[in-house]
Parts: structure tokens; sequence; C-alpha cells
């Protein structure tokens, strides 16, 4: 595992900073009971743990109660939350061609049980949706617009800003999952307009699985899907209305919680531009280099602006999945091959019936060393006469 190339940081990044582990394996041992149940030494300093994240993570994103900021299991589960508890039956939805099974899936299940109508945004040919289509494809029941910020395919970043002016001059919440950006780009709630934030902690903010959230802004009437423990007012009937208790329920993955917060610190200490500026010019090498070899194809990978560290790619003869196993067992490089759970995406760029692409998404411990030998193994597979 230490020789591996990983090129798969659009999953998951890995591997995470030291302090990030360190963190968990000692916060575990000597904090590891259920936050604010007792007063005793441990389960306060437990809360303390918990709270700051909350905190950190709300001024990440600008928002302005630490309490609406509350944790799930990822982003796909705060997003079946938060879609769920706005949703009513005979809404319409607007959202884009670019989304995530997180987001695809829930509404098509919100359309088949609860007569809710869907509109898919297409994106152009460099890899991005049109404010100006969300404003026409507006009616007088769209309930929610959901975009997602960065796609987890070809790595285009999405007008934010511009898209929430829309949805707030017409009135309709805008909700953004930020699955890929939050920890990789400045993301600023007030600015941008957005109503909810869904975010994971296992990409770009360099926790661990099995932890994510969410922020909602007040006024949102989100309402509450799931029931349960909350160690405040047990003798009560109903679960908690206020937040965070009203999206949480039972304890906390903690161990999670205490990762994701030594992920961020250690992210706010790196500096999100000056990470991300790295990654993006790896990035560039990588696009340059393979887009120099004769039967390779990129999609739109056309500029370091507005775009991530995500390269989607096809070798002409080569089904992807059997570029992904040369690639991982003669070279050693771990990369996504398929659909990437968005299958959208691959329709409008044409690969849905190929079986998708071949995906290589830098993380924050790559070097230039990776990406000569990425390109060096590319070129060798391209050559390669069928």
């Amino acid at each position: 595992m230490s020789n591996q190339i990983y090129l798969d940081n659009s999953a998951t990044t890995f591997p995470k900073p030291e302090a990030v582990y360190d963190f968990m394996y000692h916060f575990y041992r000597e904090h590891g009971v259920s936050p604010g149940r007792s007063g005793f030494d441990a389960a306060i300093a437990t809360e303390e743990v918990v709270h700051e994240t909350r905190k950190m993570l709300t001024n990440l994103f600008n928002g302005d109660d630490p309490n609406r900021l509350t944790f799930s299991y990822n982003a796909s589960d705060s997003l079946n939350m938060v879609l769920q508890g706005l949703a009513n039956s005979g809404d319409h939805v607007i959202t884009t061609k670019l989304e995530h099974n997180s987001v695809l899936r829930p509404l098509y299940h919100l359309s088949i049980s609860n007569n809710v109508e869907v509109t898919h945004i297409p994106f152009d040919s460099h890899g991005y949706v049109d404010p100006d289509d969300f404003k026409k494809a507006f009616r007088k029941n769209t309930r929610m617009v959901v975009v997602n910020h960065s796609s987890n395919v070809i790595g285009t970043v999405q007008p934010l800003a511009a898209i929430g002016k829309i949805c707030k001059e017409a009135g309709v919440l805008f909700i953004v999952d930020s699955s890929q950006s939050a920890g990789a780009i400045p993301i600023d709630m007030k600015a941008m307009e957005i109503d909810v934030l869904v975010f994971t902690g296992h990409k770009c903010l360099m926790g661990p699985t099995g932890i994510g959230g969410s922020y909602i802004r007040e006024g949102v009437p989100v309402r509450g899907t799931r029931f349960g423990g909350t160690g405040v007012r047990s003798a009560q009937k109903n679960h908690l209305e206020e937040y965070p208790y009203r999206m949480e329920c039972g304890t906390l993955n903690l161990v999670g919680v205490a990762g994701l917060h030594a992920g961020l610190k250690w992210v706010l200490e790196q500096g999100i531009e000056n990470l991300h500026h790295r990654e993006i010019q790896l990035w560039d090498k990588l696009r340059k280099g393979v887009q120099r070899i004769e039967n390779v194809t990129t999609y739109c990978a056309e500029s370091i602006e507005n775009q991530n560290p995500v390269l989607s790619l096809n070798i002409k003869g080569f089904e992807s999945g059997d570029v992904g196993t040369i690639l991982d067992v003669d070279y050693n490089i771990a990369c996504r091959t398929g659909l990437q759970c968005a299958p959208m995406v691959h329709e409008v760029i044409g690969t849905d019936k190929i079986h998708g692409t071949v995906r290589l998404s830098m993380g924050p411990f790559n070097t230039e060393a990776d990406i000569d030998a990425a390109i060096e193994a590319i070129g060798e597979i391209a050559s390669i006469r069928h």
C-alpha cells in the first residue's frame, strides 16, 4: 500500500493527515463517551469537541448559529433528510444533470411516492449550467432548487452566487450539495444566498468516512423525519423541534466528529486556497500530459478556472474498467472507473453507453512524480494495439 499512487480522492481523500489519526485515537481512548448526557468530566470534554466542531464549520460556511450545524452519516444521509423534510405533494423541484445519485435518487423516489415533479437543468459542452435556465424553469409550484457545487465526474464548479440570487428573487429555496467543494473552495452561505448547505467529512475536509451534515438557515421549514433519544427532556413524547436535536437522534458518531474536527483544523492551517492551488496545478499537468497522447479523450477539461482537480478520460479501444484494472495491477495506480454514481453526467457527455470513464482525482498528498507516473502509464496503455 505504501507504494500505491492514490488518485481517487474524489471518492475519499487518502491518506489523512497524521494529526487526524492521532486526534481520533486519543480522543476516543480518553473521551469516547456520550456528549452532554451527564455532568462528569469526560462527557463535558466530549461535548466541547462536538460544539467546537459545529462552530468551526459554521464559521467556514459563514453561518450564524452553530446549533443549526447538524451532523449525520454523510452528505447522502443529510440530503435525504433535507429533501424529504422540505418536499410536499405536488411540489416542483429543479436540479441539474450534474448531480450525484445522493440527489437524483431521493428526488426520483419523491416523484414516485409523493407526486413531486422534477426538472433537470442541462450543462453545456464546457461542463457548466446557465443560471438563466433556472429562471426559465420556475413554475408557480417550484419549491426548491438543488445544485451540486462541483461535479464528482468532471470537476467543474458551478456559479452558486448567480443561481442563489435568482432563487432569492423568486422566493425559492436553494439547497447546495458541497460534497466535492467543502474544504476545497470557499463557500459563503450569505453571499451565495444558500438556504441549506449539505457537506461530507471524508473528502476535502480530510475527516473519516461516516460523518457529514448540513447547515440549515433560520426560517427554512425542514420537517424532522427521524425521532429518538437526545438526552434532553426525556419525558417529552415528541422529538425535540429545536436545533441541533431536530436533525439528530441518538448518540452521534463521536469518533467521526473528532476526526472531522482534526481534519478541518489541518485544512485551515494549510489554507484552503493554498491546498486548492497546488492540487489544481497537478490537475493541469495531468490534463495537458494525457491530452497529448493519441487515442485519449478527456471530458470538459479545458481550464483551471472554476475547476476542481478531477479528470475524466477514456482510451480508445478500452473499456474504462479494464483501464482501471491495468492501472491498478500493472502500475499500482488507484483510480475510479464507471459512472461514478452520476449517470446523467455520462448521458450528456456521451459515455453512458461505453460504461463511463476513468476518473483521476488529486488530493493534498499527491506529488508531481505521481502525475508523471500516471501520464506515462496512460501513454503505455494507449499505445497497445487491439
